[in-house]
């Protein structure tokens, strides 16, 4: 599973020029699933981004996360993360989870992060072409990467 988290000042996702999910302080996740991710990722990847500490202190230091800062997230799913092109320039997504299997575990990452830490979470549509906007505020973008454990 890999995650691409950005800090943000506000973020929206839409479809078909509808806004489906808006946030204000806070995190947007760009979520891809692989081929193999399980359940077990992603209790970790959700555990490393409820803690992720990217937001100041009153010194301006990286020490407060998400949840210290009453902040939101907005999570936007992302196959195309897993895009590999060491060969060409035509981007290859076989290692990218298939919807059936990718959507369950996107989903039970909204819910980790809604239920088990308390997060106000927003979603684009799984599957769907979006528009996503933000103000990346630093800017901060940190890549988070959890292997399953399963062989691939």
């Amino acid at each position: 599973m890999r995650a691409v988290v950005q800090r943000v000042h506000w973020a929206k996702v839409s479809v078909s020029g509808t806004i489906v999910g808006q946030i204000e302080q806070g995190l947007l996740v760009y979520l891809g699933v692989r081929s193999g991710d399980t359940a077990e990722t992603v209790a970790w990847i959700a555990r490393k981004i409820a803690g992720l500490r990217i937001f100041p202190n009153q010194n301006g230091r990286f020490d407060r996360s998400v949840r210290d800062v009453n902040g939101s997230v907005l999570v936007v799913s992302q196959f195309t993360l897993y895009g590999d092109i060491s060969h060409g320039y035509r981007p290859d997504f076989t290692a990218a989870a298939p919807p059936a299997e990718a959507e369950p575990l996107y989903q039970l990452f909204i819910s980790k992060l809604r239920n088990e830490y308390g997060l106000p979470v927003q979603t684009g549509v799984f599957g769907a072409m979006m528009d996503v906007e933000c103000a990346n505020w630093g800017p901060v973008t940190i890549i988070l990467e959890k292997e399953s454990s399963l062989p691939q």
